[in-house]
């Protein structure tokens, strides 16, 4: 189901509302709403970059806040302010684009309860930024609108770190939240930097989600995701993302080392048949793609992505695209 549909549905039912409160304010069971699904750094009018809303009932969960993920929460009638619960795969910007606009509008528009990120190493940093950010915006409206709430007493972060093995973070009384480390990053590239990639898993009551964020075939992610209903994951298509790639470099992009950063590109991404190994290792009922490349950056069938994963994996497979309800 589209969200329009799904808003159509609510409304019919009494639940639909303006985008003041979350369209599924009412609902009970777990949904995935995906905000941004274009792979990047990119976005176009098309797809938005990486982020995904898990809902819970009535209650919001946000992963990854890629540029756009403020237009997409309206778009979806989502009030951003009831938004308790962020969680970052990695800080490259296309997943952490529209962070510090997020926590800096919570705080404006008068959220008065604690806002928690959830990252890898550097997240502390990051939120600290975010806040630097906000820190001119905070001090006038201090003079000129009275307020009374520091941001920085409503914003903490909270670095989760990078393992081997199964580790379970979080818990409330709609969710448990496991991550592990993938292998987004190359292990020559993390002997030189402290930065990680992680995955996460929700569990609920009705059901498991994946986010395998940014990485390559990973047997990490495997055992994550094991039994899952559902995981969400990357893929690029080599071929036309290739194709995409020189027609920006000749038109001026990527100046400073191009094929180092094809090189990237094409090695710390999933391939749409390591997305149909991990789907088939893990045995998950379902395999959503998101972070699409090429995306909406060239004219491509969907079928262009389940060619490679169909080798490897029978279960149902969702071609993602913003706004999509699943």
């Amino acid at each position: 189901m589209d969200r329009r549909s799904l808003v159509k549905a609510l409304a019919v039912s009494g639940l639909g509302a303006s985008c003041s409160i979350p369209v599924v304010s009412q609902a009970s069971g777990t949904s995935v709403i995906l905000l941004g699904t274009q792979g990047g750094p990119n976005f176009n009018l098309s797809r938005g970059e990486t982020a995904t809303l898990l809902l819970v009932g009535d209650r919001l969960y946000l992963v990854d806040c890629g540029y756009g993920t403020m237009t997409a929460l309206q778009e979806a009638g989502i009030n951003y302010l009831t938004i308790p619960d962020i969680f970052l795969t990695h800080l490259h910007d296309d997943h952490v684009a529209d962070l510090a606009t997020l926590l800096s509008h919570q705080w404006t528009q008068g959220r008065v309860d604690v806002t928690r990120v959830h990252g890898p190493f550097g997240t502390d940093t990051l939120v600290s930024g975010a806040l630097q950010f906000a820190s001119g915006n905070a001090d006038i409206r201090f003079i000129d609108e009275g307020r009374s709430i520091r941001p920085e007493t409503l914003i903490q972060a909270d670095v989760v770190p990078a393992t081997d093995s199964v580790h379970a973070f979080f818990e409330d009384d709609r969710i448990r939240v496991s991550s592990i480390e993938n292998s987004h990053f190359p292990d020559w590239a993390k002997v030189q930097m402290p930065y990680r990639a992680l995955s996460y898993r929700f569990d609920t009551d009705d059901r498991s989600v994946v986010f395998s964020g940014d990485t390559t075939y990973s047997d990490n992610l495997v055992t994550l995701a094991a039994g899952a209903d559902i995981l969400v994951t990357e893929v690029i298509e080599p071929v036309s993302t290739r194709q995409w790639f020189e027609e920006v470099v000749l038109g001026g992009n990527y100046r400073d080392n191009p094929e180092n950063i094809w090189t990237h590109i094409q090695e710390t991404h999933l391939t749409t048949e390591d997305a149909g190994r991990i789907a088939q290792a893990a045995g998950v009922s379902t395999l959503v793609l998101h972070h699409l490349l090429p995306g909406a950056l060239r004219d491509v069938d969907d079928d262009l992505y389940l060619e490679g994963i169909r080798r490897h994996y029978g279960g149902e497979v969702i071609v993602g695209k913003d706004q999509m309800v699943i």
